[in-house]
């Protein structure tokens, strides 16, 4: 069957229309769906303007005045600075001051007989409301300086989940409960890390998790105070392990954890295997013109040169012996 050459062209420019069309409509609904995306996104992003108009704010003598116990805890905390103008220096407004610098003008709260919607509740609101409040304050210290990028507020944690303005069970920081048991309510794997025969001495108290973690965030892994590799944290107390040395163990390269487990093991010195020369020979199995030197062949395994260490003493470096024969 033969089509004339006026039914051809008419053909194939239908099909290109048609080949045109459906891309363009569907373009301009992923248009139209990312516009309101990104719309959604700068809503949420959007900071809380704070009133700065001293008609709007009341003071903390007002606030005593139906909430007198929480008035009465919160004279004895750091916060109470904020009540006095001696201490706002590098803060001067009204919007600094006392209870309303963390719940907003209250002339409104008053004036409808306490009404919750009129002012700032930290019950209901999310954990990038409740800690952008907590950062107005301490977010230019070094402490706190990268909580608003920290895996604790990623995660949902906010500021309050840790400390309590009004009802702290801990003087200091006002933290809603102790060291580490604070910690252990969500790191629960870590707490039974840390109940091994040999583990770091948390549970003890002679060291703190925030000794190596920084629980406000960090630029680095697990939030760890200290380099990429994670050794710089062990060395504040392992100082004799740090060198420089002659002849450093290159094992040193990829971290203190690449024989040892950082919270607790079943083995002496948190050691990763329960027999050293298991360990050693995880790297020095066999013999290699690159990387790690394989084990000698006299070194049967099955006997005394079991204990790589009685030999090899200065297993972290040597100043003096390329095997660490000698320190």
């Amino acid at each position: 069957m033969k089509y004339s050459r006026e039914l051809r062209v008419s053909y194939i420019a239908a099909l290109l229309v048609s080949l045109w069309v459906v891309p363009r409509a569907h373009s301009g609904d992923d248009k139209s769906k990312s516009a309101r995306q990104t719309k959604t996104k700068t809503d949420q992003t959007k900071q809380y303007a704070w009133p700065t108009d001293p008609t709007l704010y009341v003071g903390s003598d007002t606030c005593k005045t139906c909430h007198e116990d929480l008035y009465a805890h919160f004279a004895t905390t750091a916060h109470f600075a904020t009540t006095m103008d001696a201490k706002l220096d590098a803060h001067k407004g009204v919007e600094w001051h006392g209870c309303e610098a963390c719940h907003g003008p209250g002339k409104e709260h008053v004036e409808g007989g306490g009404d919750k919607s009129k002012i700032f509740t930290f019950k209901n609101a999310t954990p990038q409301e409740t800690s952008a409040r907590c950062l107005r304050c301490h977010e230019y210290t070094e402490e706190h300086g990268n909580y608003d990028r920290s895996m604790h507020l990623a995660n949902g944690v906010a500021c309050i989940d840790c400390h309590s303005p009004h009802h702290a069970q801990e003087s200091q920081y006002l933290m809603k409960a102790k060291s580490p048991d604070l910690c252990y309510t969500c790191h629960m794997s870590v707490r039974a890390e840390l109940s091994r025969p040999f583990h770091h001495r948390v549970n003890e108290g002679l060291v703190q998790c925030n000794d190596c973690h920084s629980p406000h965030g960090t630029f680095r892994p697990r939030q760890l105070r200290t380099d990429g590799a994670g050794d710089e944290v062990c060395y504040k107390c392992h100082t004799e392990k740090q060198g420089p040395f002659v002849y450093q163990h290159e094992a040193k390269i990829e971290g203190c954890a690449a024989c040892h487990t950082p919270h607790g093991s079943t083995n002496q010195r948190l050691l990763k295997q329960n027999q050293v020369n298991f360990l050693c020979i995880s790297c020095h199995s066999q013999a290699a013109t690159a990387g790690p030197p394989g084990t000698p062949s006299f070194h049967d395994q099955s006997t005394k040169y079991q204990s790589c260490t009685l030999c090899h003493v200065a297993i972290h470096g040597s100043n003096t012996s390329r095997v660490f024969f000698t320190p």
